[in-house]
């Protein structure tokens, strides 16, 4: 799909890779880059930059994203790139003193940012899309969807629950000419990286977010399902499957490694 005249939404368009997306967007030539985001200050500074508009937006909120939908399309035409790209980083341990934790919170909240707004922005925007003959969704998920997260169970399980209903949307509707792509980073330099414990997601090439962004576009161009910016994630799948047991056995001893660094801090 060409973004080039495309009316475009991206949520957690405020900091981070959203906000370099829409700046990529508008600079591919999409007609109106919408930002939607829980800190609307920001969001309205991003959208000035790119001749957008800005809506406050609690993506885990139904009610928020059918909002963000109908007032575009009311205002801007319809939606042809819907980016539900906001995301959290809470719930890290990193001693997984005990993988389900001590209370539901964090589950229920990662559940709702990183599931049910990809479900919400695809139960109101595919009957539309359908209409008038397709459309596009980009979800940033993470590799943690398709590895895992060491010192989160809540939100390595979201991510990966993420990646299940994007498949899954892609197979429903590609007879319907709607395309899926999600975006697959590693460690990428936001506040929300910087918030969390050092980790497997640190240190092994710690991408810009406009980098992301230009993949998000490339990826997207070439209609591509899996866009991994970092291409060593590939590799690291493939592990993985090959041997799970093996994998596992890795995994636990970059858990083990976390425990004794932060045991002693």
């Amino acid at each position: 799909m060409q973004v080039s005249g495309k009316v475009v939404v991206v949520t957690g368009g405020a900091n981070g890779i959203g906000k370099a997306l829409c700046e990529t967007f508008r600079q591919a030539g999409a007609a109106k880059v919408i930002v939607a985001d829980m800190d609307v200050a920001n969001a309205r500074t991003v959208a000035h930059a790119v001749d957008g508009a800005a809506f406050k937006c609690d993506v885990g909120q139904e009610k928020d994203i059918l909002h963000v939908i109908d007032e575009t399309e009311r205002q801007f035409g319809p939606i042809g790139l819907f980016c539900s790209n906001a995301g959290i980083g809470g719930g890290f341990d990193p001693m997984s003193d005990n993988a389900g934790g001590t209370s539901d919170e964090p589950w229920s909240r990662s559940w709702a940012i990183h599931v049910m707004a990809h479900v919400y922005a695809a139960r109101h925007l595919v009957p539309r899309m359908k209409a008038r003959g397709g459309g596009y969704f980009l979800n940033t998920i993470s590799a943690a969807g398709l590895l895992s997260q060491v010192g989160s169970p809540a939100y390595s399980t979201t991510k990966h629950a993420a990646v299940g209903f994007a498949e899954n949307l892609a197979i429903s509707h590609k007879a319907h000419n709607i395309r899926v792509s999600i975006l697959c980073p590693q460690g990428v330099d936001t506040n929300m990286l910087r918030s969390i414990p050092k980790g497997p997601q640190s240190g092994d090439g710690d991408l810009a977010p406009e980098q992301v962004a230009k993949d998000a576009l490339q990826g997207i161009t070439e209609e591509r399902f899996l866009i991994l910016p970092h291409p060593q994630v590939i590799d690291y799948m493939r592990k993985k499957t090959e041997n799970y047991d093996r994998w596992i056995g890795g995994m636990a001893k970059i858990q083990a490694k976390m425990r004794e660094a932060y045991g002693k801090s």
